[in-house]
């Protein structure tokens, strides 16, 4: 018997263990070469792993278990090659479900050769999962060994351990309170000038671009120029040492179910508004999907954080160290406002900067918070660099 080890691949020096969140196979089914094999949950990604050949595959290591990088998780039986699953010639009525497909390609077995209990005798999902051979022990190892849940006396609490990349997370707030003398200085921005620009050529611009224009890249193009404008703010502490960068990658947060995840966008100061958009769609899909690498949520300079997508009226950010400084956007409200001795209704959102006071005096953190509602406020400033 040939048989190849599936191993936990390198991840980046830091990182040494992770959780194999998900199995994409069952225990015993046939597998194709590179076929997406599991997923492993880490304190700062989540990657894919993939069978090297063909073969029947053999679990050893239940979804939910923390796994070392290294670690043996499975093996495959490569005298056995896996083959594409035929589909079986059915009529119509019997089409089956895409459910089905995927648990036939998973599992290698011929839903023809099912009793189906569905309507018209269709196979269902349930009948091919009460076929797998693999179906009840693989439960009942998760059962038996997963750390992730576990109900409390007569079910009114749920108990589950937090996944490596929470746990990062709360660590990692909890050391920026702690090391850093982060203060928030607050203003507001009138967004009737930039809503106008998008209402006037979001129709052009979707045409050109293939992308929407949408507030993020104004409020990127807006960071970099108060970063020009306030350099001090672009830099962070290294011990005894201060560290001036002369670059621009802004670090644009996102919200995943797995939790909040800071790809950074590069060299913000030379791309357009359009390649801002593309480049934060591009990244924002891929932290969801899981599918982003380490080194794209390292080396930012500055932080923008949107809680108004969820509503929040005003807030604290906290910073992302080693940054010295972070932005929290948040929604737009129409309130009165005194404009030229006159009471009128303007969108506003409110913005707060949270800055390591440490490095960063008041003066410069409400310039640099002014800097960036005067280029919100008039958007030509951006195009112009005024």
């Amino acid at each position: 018997m040939a048989t190849i080890e599936v191993k936990i691949p390198p991840m980046g020096e830091s990182i040494s263990s992770g959780v194999l969140a998900k199995w994409h196979v069952a225990d015993g089914a046939t597998v194709q070469k590179d076929q997406v094999l599991f997923e492993l949950e880490t304190d700062k990604i989540t990657s894919e792993g993939t069978a090297e050949a063909a073969g029947r595959i053999s679990l050893k290591v239940a979804a939910g278990t923390e796994v070392k990088i290294g670690a043996v998780v499975a093996a495959i039986d490569t005298s056995a090659p896996a083959a594409p699953v035929a589909a079986p010639v059915v009529a119509q009525s019997d089409v089956q479900s895409p459910a089905v497909r995927r648990l036939a390609a998973e599992t290698g077995i011929d839903p023809a050769s099912i009793a189906g209990t569905g309507k018209a005798s269709r196979v269902t999902k349930g009948d091919m999962l009460a076929a797998s051979p693999a179906a009840t022990p693989a439960a009942e190892i998760v059962k038996a060994t997963s750390p992730s849940v576990a109900l409390a006396k007569e079910g009114r609490q749920t108990r589950r351990k937090m996944t490596p990349l929470r746990a990062r997370i709360a660590q990692r707030l909890v050391q920026a309170q702690h090391a850093a003398a982060m203060l928030t200085t607050f203003n507001e921005a009138d967004m009737s000038a930039i809503m106008a620009l998008r209402a006037k050529y979001q129709g052009d611009f979707v045409k050109k671009h293939g992308v929407k224009l949408g507030f993020m890249s104004f409020f990127v193009k807006a960071v970099v120029n108060a970063l020009r404008e306030v350099p001090g703010i672009n830099a962070q502490i290294d011990g005894e040492f201060v560290v001036e960068n002369h670059f621009y990658d802004i670090g644009v947060a996102v919200s995943t179910d797995r939790g909040l995840i800071v790809p950074v966008i590069r060299d913000c100061d030379r791309k357009s508004m359009a390649e801002i958009e593309r480049d934060i769609a591009d990244a924002a899909k891929r932290a969801r999907e899981g599918k982003l690498t380490l080194p794209e949520l390292e080396g930012g300079v500055f932080t923008i954080t949107n809680g108004g997508v969820f509503g929040s009226l005003l807030a604290t950010p906290i910073i992302n160290a080693p940054q010295s400084a972070i932005l929290g956007m948040h929604t737009i409200k129409e309130r009165p406002i005194a404009l030229n001795g006159q009471v009128v209704i303007r969108p506003m959102m409110y913005l707060a900067l949270s800055y390591d006071h440490r490095l960063v005096d008041g003066k410069e953190s409400v310039t640099f918070l002014v800097a960036v509602k005067n280029a919100l406020e008039d958007p030509a400033r951006l195009v112009l660099g005024a």
